[in-house]
């Protein structure tokens, strides 16, 4: 078992013991719920878990942290292939393109177009993976039954979404922006939010570091199935800070209404401000739209708050808020993990580009982690070197020391030539 398979297993163990933790169930009922329960555990495959194991789970968490969660290492068995996430993402896109074709026949057409091989992916793993979200038929489309809740304490629940934006000049030309931003469920006021040129998890890691150092800890996160808010980074992160990670049922966006309704809030009050004076950077609307967020929506009074206002319900239970203590945790937890095999001659391949990384390491399989700041080794969770992108032409003139073999050949055949 490699390191991201143990982190794997580790996520889903985090994903059980989670609404333990924090608090969200009542420990007998839900206990009692989960016993007896096949699970889909990530390289073990189904199973059912014992009582007392979760239990022994959550006192493992509690005395150590995520890292406790990992399975401890051991040789890797030969374990059957399974489903990336990427290649999770990708067939459930093409899914809800082709609902109206049962799924034997899906299963065919994944075949055919070469997105899976018949040996490697069997039909009962595509049927699973649909029913878990809901795709198996048009049937699952019909609206869900629900019912209005509101959390009493602030930072107990944060909605997560991300929003089409306005386009504005960047680079001299016009580009689509999007709105990325957390809502608290108790107060609605906004942790953080911010423009950005791309739906990449770039901007998602941004706005949740953002959100946390401003306003504290919430106990749950709970977005859409969007790419972002799926991903293992975010996953992980959760998991090492003690914070539930949720997601709403697919084609459900009402689920996630408070969010919802504060994109129709920016539409209706913000962007009217920008037709009459556009914004003339990707800076410039963020610096207006924060401005107007403070100024505006936190100190408005809410409809749903007993005429009050976001800003005055949140700060009503500041000291109940949980803030992190070493923020410097927040530079490792959210970079983008890989594992790599140093080649003979010092350098890794990333996105089909090459990196130098210590010597020492060759041979290795290391941890690798990144953001768009740069890409580091870690060692034991700890970070202990940066790779370098490799330079060719600067490596052709680098003077390297000269074998002590070339020497020992020189000097033969000084001494050769001597006695002649």
């Amino acid at each position: 078992m490699n390191e991201k398979e143990r982190e794997q297993v580790a996520l889903f163990r985090y994903g059980l013991i989670a609404p333990l933790f924090n608090g969200q169930v009542d420990p007998k009922v839900y206990l009692q719920e989960l016993e007896g329960k096949i699970h889909p555990i990530p390289y073990y495959g189904e199973r059912k878990i014992a009582i007392k194991t979760i239990q022994e789970w959550l006192l493992h968490y509690r005395r150590n942290g995520f890292e406790a969660l990992k399975p401890k290492k051991r040789g890797d068995r030969g374990n059957s292939r399974r489903l990336s996430p990427d290649d999770q993402d990708q067939i459930l896109e093409i899914r809800k393109k082709n609902l109206h074709m049962p799924v034997s026949v899906f299963y065919e057409q994944l075949i055919e177009r070469g997105e899976i091989q018949k040996n490697q992916i069997s039909y009962s793993t595509i049927i699973r993976l649909l029913k878990k979200h809901n795709l198996v038929g048009k049937q699952n489309l019909a609206i869900p039954e629900r019912k209005r809740f509101s959390h009493e304490k602030v930072n107990v629940l944060w909605q997560g979404d991300l929003s089409h934006g306005p386009y504005v000049p960047i680079n001299g030309k016009n580009k689509k922006t999007f709105l990325i931003a957390y809502i608290d469920d108790c107060s609605r006021l906004v942790p953080y939010a911010q423009f950005f040129s791309s739906e990449k998890f770039d901007g998602l890691r941004v706005v949740t570091k953002e959100a946390l150092i401003r306003r504290g800890k919430p106990k749950i996160i709970y977005a859409d199935n969007g790419k972002i808010y799926r991903s293992e980074t975010l996953q992980y992160a959760c998991a090492q800070l003690g914070i539930t990670l949720t997601h709403t049922a697919p084609f459900d966006p009402r689920s996630k209404g408070k969010i919802e309704r504060l994109f129709k809030t920016v539409q209706t009050r913000f962007y009217p401000l920008l037709q009459t004076e556009p914004a003339q950077s990707l800076e410039e609307l963020n610096e207006r739209f924060w401005r107007w967020l403070e100024e505006d929506y936190h100190r408005r009074v809410h409809a749903s708050l007993e005429g009050k206002t976001p800003h005055e319900v949140f700060h009503s239970q500041i000291s109940d808020i949980t803030f992190l203590e070493d923020l410097s945790i927040l530079e490792t937890i959210f970079l983008k993990r890989e594992q790599r095999k140093v080649k003979p001659d010092g350098t890794i391949s990333l996105d089909k580009r090459l990196y130098e990384v210590p010597s020492r390491f060759i041979g290795q399989s290391v941890d690798v982690r990144m953001d768009d700041k740069g890409i580091y080794i870690f060692e034991n969770d700890r970070k202990v070197a940066e790779a370098t992108l490799v330079s060719m032409n600067d490596n052709a003139h680098v003077k390297r020391a000269r074998s002590p073999f070339s020497l020992s050949k020189t000097a033969s055949m000084q001494e050769e030539q001597d006695n002649v």
